[in-house]
């Protein structure tokens, strides 16, 4: 599952310099071209909101058999995507750092065909796992003690697997609540209203269609090997792990999970290059080529649970998004 080179140790070591980004710009400045927004992005979500939206038409008068089966085959897809679109927009990739509101509005917009209002609050808790990754009580990535405890054998943590989008909705609750904000407020109406729409313009099935979608696309399903293969720790010492197959096409680069936790500023799209530029510093990482194969291994390896992730306690003060 995992390729392992030989010059792991040596990569470790520099990791933990605080100043790894600043040493890779000094070595390879063309990294820092990178850093700029992705306008591509605009227009791809544009196009896969307006493709679901299609969708919705094309359902809303099926057996409720092939709606099922739609939702997983096809909307499962676009809407996990467009939660990795989401994370794009998150970091100010579609519209750059100097135009900040617009990156939440857009991705109020990319949230509509989801279903549940994800969008601004998912931005809140993501800067967060950014600035204090693995931090006990912050990274809401990290989870809860039940969790660990309760899905530790291998039909628990296929349940688990399958309710993952539940437990990444609710987890926040618990580990680092947060007043609510004047734009989750908004999100919230805004898709609530939407919802509504596809209710009366399309009918039930369509609705169904949509919530089923995210639900199963986050749940048991290819892409979501991405959600297990980030952070844990299949290899001790090893929390973060990129992932370099073919299912990137459909994530934004989301597998290109070091390069992305080291350069955070630069969009997905550009995140390949940043492996080609600096390949003596990431091609001997420890790495995936298969998400389905990770969901196996977790699932069926008695020495992998939730609790397989390394996690902190924060020392000083801390500043929460």
């Amino acid at each position: 599952m995992l390729s392992v080179p030989f010059q792991r140790r040596r990569w470790n070591n520099l990791r933990k310099d605080k100043n790894l980004e600043m040493c890779l710009n000094s070595k390879y400045p063309e990294i820092k071209s990178l850093m700029k927004p992705d306008p591509n992005l605009i227009w791809i979500i544009i196009v896969m909101v307006l493709t679901q939206l299609v969708a919705f038409y094309l359902v809303k008068d099926l057996d409720w058999k092939w709606v099922v089966f739609w939702a997983y085959a096809f909307g499962s897809c676009v809407n996990h995507s467009m939660t990795l679109a989401i994370h794009e927009v998150s970091h100010n990739s579609a519209f750059g750092h100097y135009r900040a509101m617009w990156n939440r509005w857009f991705g109020i917009f990319a949230n509509l065909p989801i279903g549940v209002p994800y969008s601004i609050s998912f931005k809140r808790y993501h800067m967060d796992h950014h600035r204090y990754l693995g931090g006990d009580g912050i990274d809401v990535d990290i989870p809860t003690d039940f969790e660990g405890w309760f899905f530790c054998t291998t039909f628990r943590k296929f349940i688990w697997v399958i309710l993952q989008p539940l437990f990444y909705a609710f987890r926040p609750l618990f580990i680092n609540p947060k007043p609510i904000s004047y734009l989750e407020i908004i999100n919230t109406v805004i898709q609530i209203t939407f919802d509504i729409i596809v209710y009366y313009v399309f009918g039930i099935k369509s609705l169904f269609y949509m919530l089923a979608a995210s639900l199963l696309g986050l749940g048991l399903h290819p892409i979501s090997g991405h959600f297990i293969a980030e952070h844990y720790m299949f290899l001790k010492g090893h929390e973060t792990y990129s992932y370099y197959g073919p299912l990137n096409l459909l994530t934004f680069n989301v597998g290109y999970h070091n390069e992305h936790h080291d350069f955070p500023n630069i969009p997905g799209k550009s995140l390949p290059l940043v492996r080609k530029i600096a390949a003596e510093y990431y091609d001997s990482l420890p790495h995936y080529q298969s998400w389905i194969k990770v969901l196996y291994d977790f699932v069926t390896d008695d020495t992998i649970s939730p609790y397989s992730r390394m996690k902190r306690h924060q020392k000083g003060e801390v500043e929460l998004e």
